[in-house]
C-alpha cells in the first residue's frame, strides 16, 4: 500500500490534510467558493501553494461522492497514505498513555466518529486490524472530520498478539462489555491503559476477551438496550481524559 493514493472529500477532511506536513496531497479539486474557504481557514499560510488545483462546479464534483451518499462541500483531494507508525517504538519508555483498540469494528462511519472523539479527548492512538481497516474510505475521512490528521493510527496484523504485547509492557486492558457489572466510571485510570471496543452486533470476540484484565460497562438507563459503539467510545474517552487531568492537578 506504500505510496498508493486515494480520494477524500469534505471541507474539514481536505483542509486538515492540507495542514498536515506529514500528509502528501497530490492534487485538489475545488469550487471557486471552497478556494476562498481554504484561504480564510489559514490566512497566514497558503495551503494550496505549489499544488495541482482543478476548479470544478459542485455538480462536476458530485461524481467523487455520489456512490458514498455524502456531501463533498466543494472539496476533493487526492492524497497518499500517511507513513505507518510502529506501536512498539511509540510506547517505549512512555507513561500514562491511553490507547483505544477496535475489535471487529468495520463500519467506516463508526470508525471515523471514534477517531474524531479520540483526537478530541487526547487519546494517544488507535489500534486497528490492518486487513479490516477501511483506510481509503471517503466515509471514514468525512466522519472523522479532519481528526485523522491529529492522532496516531496503529495498523496491526493481529489484535490478540498486540494486546498480549501491551500487557507485557505494563498496559492494563479494559474491555467494554454490556454484559458485565463493573462500572468503568469508578476506576482509577492512572498508568498505561487500553480501551477495547467490539462490534455492535457481537461485541468483543470471546478469544479476544482472554487478553483483557477487566471487563467494564457504561451504565445507562435500564430501559435502553445499548449505545452505539462510537457514542460509548466518546463517553469513555471523555471520562478517562477528565480523570487524568484531575489527577495531574
Amino acid at each position: 500500500m506504500a505510496n498508493s493514493s486515494f480520494f477524500i472529500v469534505g471541507r474539514h477532511a481536505v483542509i486538515e490534510a492540507l495542514k498536515n506536513p506529514k500528509r502528501k496531497v497530490l492534487r485538489i479539486f475545488l469550487t471557486e467558493e471552497s478556494k476562498k474557504t481554504i484561504h480564510r481557514s489559514s490566512p497566514k499560510v497558503n495551503l494550496i501553494k505549489n499544488l495541482k488545483i482543478f476548479f470544478k462546479t459542485k455538480k462536476e464534483l458530485d461524481k467523487f461522492s455520489r456512490n458514498d451518499g455524502i456531501q463533498h462541500q466543494g472539496f476533493v483531494a487526492e492524497v497518499e497514505h500517511l507513513e505507518k507508525i510502529d506501536l512498539k517504538e511509540t510506547i517505549k519508555n512512555k507513561k500514562n498513555l491511553t490507547l483505544a483498540c477496535l475489535n471487529e469494528i468495520t463500519d467506516p462511519r463508526n470508525i471515523g466518529s471514534i477517531i474524531r472523539s479520540a483526537a478530541s479527548f487526547n487519546v494517544d492512538g488507535i489500534i486497528v486490524k490492518e486487513r479490516s481497516y477501511p483506510s481509503e474510505s471517503k466515509l471514514l475521512y468525512k466522519s472523522a472530520s479532519g481528526s485523522i490528521e491529529h492522532i496516531n493510527i496503529f495498523e496491526v496484523s493481529n489484535i490478540n498478539s498486540t494486546l498480549k504485547m501491551l500487557r507485557e509492557n505494563n498496559f492494563w486492558i479494559y474491555g467494554f462489555d454490556a454484559n458485565t457489572d463493573k462500572d468503568f466510571a469508578t476506576l482509577d485510570w492512572s498508568g498505561n491503559n487500553v480501551l477495547l471496543f467490539g462490534s455492535e452486533g457481537s461485541g468483543i470476540k470471546m478469544h479476544t476477551k482472554k487478553y483483557t484484565d477487566f471487563l467494564v460497562r457504561i451504565k445507562i438507563n435500564k430501559k435502553i438496550e445499548s449505545l452505539n459503539v462510537s457514542n460509548s467510545a466518546a463517553i469513555a474517552f471523555h471520562q478517562v481524559d477528565l480523570k487524568k487531568k484531575l489527577d495531574n492537578k
